[in-house]
């Protein structure tokens, strides 16, 4: 009888000891005060992501990490970097880190922002001052060997979602933006000139609204351009004011004045170069515009976003009459 205590025993004390292994790492712990950010570099072994844990407050102990990993061995632990914020247990963090839920910025870029949209919402999550991008966005050199013409990067920073980790710098987000465009561009199989089509793309990304007016709103652009006449596009004159640190949300007299060459109130032909980032609907405008007679168009004053287009001078005066009466009842 007394081999057989002794087995009871031990079962007993086995039992124990897993129930409280259970519990240890499935009790939520908190040992931090402020969110805590943790890097894994690859190749980190369990027992070296067990002392960081430790050692930051997010586990009590490191043997609990490893008993986290002892009941899910098999699983396969991915490096990054992972943000801590709230109690959790040592089965609960080994899961986050098993599935490679690591931490990073959502920045999402709509069509038709330029640089210094893309600097204000970087600044916004926190990545890095709006100044610091726009020092780097200044600097052509991540496109100069597609557009030797370019004065910056506008135009080839392409609108998309990028994720992007505490760590990335205003070159990096401009590296992987412009690498971004390239992979667009090349999808298109154009041989047209690349400067002039972004640099239309970005007047029609500014002033379409609506897809299917894009590539009428190229077309008007294009017919100008042929004929030597003045653009007098409202979003060249804005972005002339942003470049000169003087735009205040309104367009002034001052402004359409302006001898900025931006400002194609001022100057025939496109812009030195694109005025915002356009998307692949208005590259596509830009490439091929609508075969129209239209020299003019105006907003319509019902909301919709779209623009009354017209072949005279006449005809668009009396469109432009229309919808100020719209807009002023």
């Amino acid at each position: 009888m007394r081999p057989l205590r002794w087995i009871g025993i031990f079962a007993l004390l086995a039992f124990l000891a897993g129930g409280y292994a259970v519990w240890r790492i499935s009790r939520p712990y908190r040992g931090f005060s402020e969110p805590v950010f943790i890097e894994f570099p690859r190749g980190t072994s369990t027992m070296g992501m067990a002392r960081l844990l430790q050692d930051a407050g997010v586990v009590g102990s490191r043997w609990d990490f490893w008993l986290a990993r002892f009941v899910e061995r098999g699983r396969k632990l991915q490096a990054g970097e992972y943000r801590f914020d709230k109690p959790a247990s040592p089965l609960d963090i080994f899961d986050r880190i098993a599935r490679g839920d690591i931490f990073y910025y959502e920045l999402v870029i709509p069509e038709g922002r330029n640089m210094f949209d893309i600097a204000a919402e970087a600044e916004a999550l926190g990545l890095f001052p709006a100044a610091e991008f726009l020092k780097a966005a200044r600097d052509p050199l991540y496109i100069r060997d597609l557009d030797p013409r370019a004065p910056s990067l506008e135009g080839y920073l392409f609108p998309s979602t990028y994720r992007l980790s505490r760590h990335t710098t205003p070159a990096r987000l401009c590296r992987l933006m412009t690498s971004k465009f390239r992979e667009v561009w090349v999808g298109l199989h154009t041989p047209a000139d690349l400067h002039d089509t972004v640099t239309l793309a970005s007047l029609v990304e500014r002033e379409g609204k609506l897809p299917a007016e894009r590539p009428v709103i190229a077309g008007v652009f294009a017919n100008r351009l042929k004929i030597g006449m003045k653009l007098d596009c409202d979003p060249t004159t804005v972005y002339a004011a942003l470049l000169e640190d003087r735009y205040r949300g309104t367009i002034h007299k001052s402004d359409l004045a302006s001898d900025q060459a931006y400002n194609t109130y001022r100057h025939k032909g496109l812009p030195p170069g694109p005025i915002a980032n356009p998307g692949l609907a208005s590259l596509k405008a830009a490439l091929d515009p609508a075969d129209t007679d239209a020299l003019f168009f105006v907003a319509r004053a019902d909301g919709s976003g779209g623009h009354e287009f017209s072949h005279t001078i006449a005809a668009h005066r009396a469109a432009t009459d229309r919808y100020r009466r719209g807009v002023a009842r």
